[in-house]
């Protein structure tokens, strides 16, 4: 018999180079590793760059898994694929521009704080271009907290303005 296991969300986002070409290997990375199993993806949202304006908007998405990794492997095997698609962490302005950027959101309903890595994503709540997706994922994704995700759409109403929503699949 087997085990149920851990449901990951994973936040997504690119703004430099061909955005969506990137985000779709990026996921087709991820589909083909044997430890990710049951991938879904949130439609494509385009937004404005926290942090320094003088960069292009982003494309970002959400995507969820079951996985057995650990979430330090989880965020390993995202460092990974950030670096095969030309990302180089130690040298990128704090919120600038990026080729790729995938962050661990949720681990199931842990709560992790370590120097690598904390879950639930610090900002999680406080950014549309993650909130949106991940509720196309799922209406009813409740938070470690015992909130409802969906419960802060109502605080980012004025940045949900600036979000677009593409037609394009992931």
């Amino acid at each position: 018999m087997s085990m149920r296991q851990p449901l990951v969300y994973i936040g997504l986002g690119s703004n430099l180079g061909d955005s969506i070409t990137t985000l779709r290997s990026a996921l087709a990375t991820l589909r083909s590793h044997p430890a990710i199993h049951h991938l879904q993806v949130s439609r494509l949202y385009r937004s404005k760059p926290i942090g320094p304006q003088d960069q292009p908007d982003y494309w970002n998405a959400a995507a969820c898994f079951h996985t057995p990794l650990t979430p330090q492997a989880v965020l390993t095997l995202l460092f990974t694929i950030e670096q095969l698609h030309g990302r180089e962490r130690e040298k990128q302005v704090h919120w600038g521009a990026r080729t790729l950027d995938l962050d661990v959101l949720l681990y199931d309903q842990l709560i992790i704080t370590t120097p690598q890595l904390i879950i639930p994503h610090p900002y999680l709540t406080e950014r549309a271009f993650v909130v949106f997706p991940l509720i196309d994922l799922n209406p009813d994704l409740i938070l470690p907290s015992g909130k409802l995700l969906r419960d802060y759409l109502s605080v980012l109403q004025e940045q949900a303005g600036t979000l677009q929503v593409s037609d394009l699949a992931l």
